[in-house]
């Protein structure tokens, strides 16, 4: 599956493949539990998190794994958002530290 990634003029696109979407979701459960206690967004603590909100702070994730040129991290990140928000086939995240502002699409 691909997701083509947006960073400022930058494009990722970046094709996770199928069997790690499944091998993966352990560790998606596990982050899924971790969200569940509630995540600050921006100037916000939000305590029930909607699964686009959930992506967002996802996608910040995927920004550091993209900035640090970490190939594996940045798969993994982008299957999250890949196996929680399948209709979404491209991001735009934003880099000026309101992730309430990454665009899913």
């Amino acid at each position: 599956m691909k997701l083509n990634v947006h960073v400022d003029d930058n494009s990722f696109p970046l094709d996770v493949p199928d069997d790690m979407l499944v091998d993966a979701e352990h560790i998606y459960l596990k982050m899924d539990g971790e969200m569940d206690k509630g995540w600050q967004m921006y100037r916000d603590w939000v305590v029930d998190l909607t699964k686009e909100q959930r992506c967002q702070v996802v996608a910040d994730k995927l920004l550091t794994a993209l900035e640090n040129e970490n190939q594996s991290s940045s798969l993994l990140m982008a299957g999250y958002i890949m196996t929680r928000l399948p209709e979404i086939g491209t991001i735009h995240i934003s880099t000026d530290g309101d992730i309430t502002q990454t665009q899913l699409g």
